[in-house]
């Protein structure tokens, strides 16, 4: 293993993150599923990102395979690291737990699904996404190689810009205008300065319908 300070402070992440998804992934296994996206393109997705994301990182850690793409950043950027992943992880359980049984690791909706617009939910649509944008970000600057480093950035952009927009127009045709009103009104990953809504007049504003 590598005994360093820094690979410690990631190897205690990675299990605090681990325990997260696999507590409320546990809650939510019997919740009936009622509309599902869960095609190849998604499995595929997730294939590519999930094994190398989670594995890559141990691998580095306790055996010297990886010792080829290793690295060194400024002394300043464990710190920033260290930083960025406890955010991460306070962000990543606070989306799971807002949206308690409406959670689903695929495209899927469940059975009496609600729309969540409370807790982290109010200013934006995607904060489990941006906790992971942060996770990744913290992974590079926490552990000094390139494949165990940023493997999981690359992977996650890939699903980020393909899911995305798959998830928001399920969205879309499950809550129709709702839903449409709350993307006016929130960011995807930050929230929103103003609506789109209020940076117009009130005689201004266009009709929908």
């Amino acid at each position: 293993m590598q005994i360093q300070p820094w690979n410690l402070v990631f190897l205690i992440g990675w299990i605090v993150y681990v325990t997260i998804r696999g507590v409320f992934k546990q809650r939510t296994k019997n919740n009936e599923v009622t509309v599902t996206c869960a095609d190849t393109l998604e499995r595929a997705l997730l294939i590519i990102v999930i094994p190398g994301a989670l594995l890559l990182p141990l691998v580095y850690l306790f055996t010297p395979w990886l010792h080829f793409a290793d690295y060194r950043l400024p002394q300043w950027a464990p710190w920033c690291g260290a930083v960025l992943i406890v955010i991460s992880l306070w962000l990543f359980w606070r989306s799971h737990a807002d949206l308690g049984q409406n959670w689903s690791q695929t495209l899927e909706l469940r059975k009496d699904h609600q729309l969540v617009k409370q807790g982290v939910y109010r200013a934006i649509r995607h904060p489990m996404y941006a906790s992971i944008w942060l996770w990744c970000a913290a992974q590079g600057l926490l552990l000094e190689n390139w494949l165990a480093g940023w493997y999981a950035g690359v992977a996650f952009a890939l699903m980020y810009f393909v899911r995305t927009p798959r998830e928001e127009r399920m969205m879309c045709e499950n809550f129709g205008d709702e839903y449409r009103d709350y993307m006016r009104r929130t960011g995807r990953l930050f929230p929103r300065l103003t609506s789109r809504q209020d940076e117009r007049a009130p005689g201004q504003r266009k009709s929908e319908g």
